[in-house]
């Protein structure tokens, strides 16, 4: 069974939500940004006990099929911009209309309805937010930054 949650965007939130499951018995296969998928069925009351557990955290579960498509949309960006070494082959929208399965116009235009940016917005905010990390902790120089994150890339998203 897959449940969604949002605002998992890190390592971190991953422990906290393996954690909510074991205390309540839950055995899960997968933790993904944004994703679970659990063994078995989940009664109303564990869901709601895990939903309590969760917003202590300040994560939420998510039913609306259109938020979980936001969130899976979300999760893809930054699980390419803050935790992956791998540069795309292909273009951004490419990329992610591959991986969710869907036409990048309809990702991209729901996206953008419901956030209120485009996705090459978001894209670009987190690029900044990684490159200001990643200055901070001065673990690379602006070389190898840019090379890392395509900065010079930023401004065409298509290629």
């Amino acid at each position: 069974m897959k449940i969604f949650i949002k605002y998992m965007v890190s390592l971190r939130c991953k422990m906290i939500v393996k954690e909510e499951l074991k205390k309540l018995g839950l055995h899960f296969i997968v933790v993904d940004l944004g994703e679970i998928d659990i063994m078995e069925d989940i009664s109303n009351e564990k869901r709601e006990q895990l939903k309590i557990a969760l917003l202590e955290s300040g994560l939420e579960l998510m039913d609306d099929k259109r938020a979980v498509l936001i969130e899976k949309i979300k999760n893809v960006i930054i699980e390419l911009v803050h935790y992956s070494d791998e540069i795309p082959k292909v273009n951004y929208s490419d990329y992610i209309s591959e991986k969710l399965n869907h036409d990048y116009t309809y990702l991209s235009n729901i996206f953008s309805e419901v956030k209120g940016i485009t996705i090459q917005q978001f894209i670009i905010i987190h690029k900044i937010e990684r490159v200001k990390e990643l200055l901070l902790y001065d673990e690379l120089n602006l070389t190898e930054i840019s090379y890392k994150l395509q900065v010079y890339r930023l401004l065409n998203l298509n290629n």
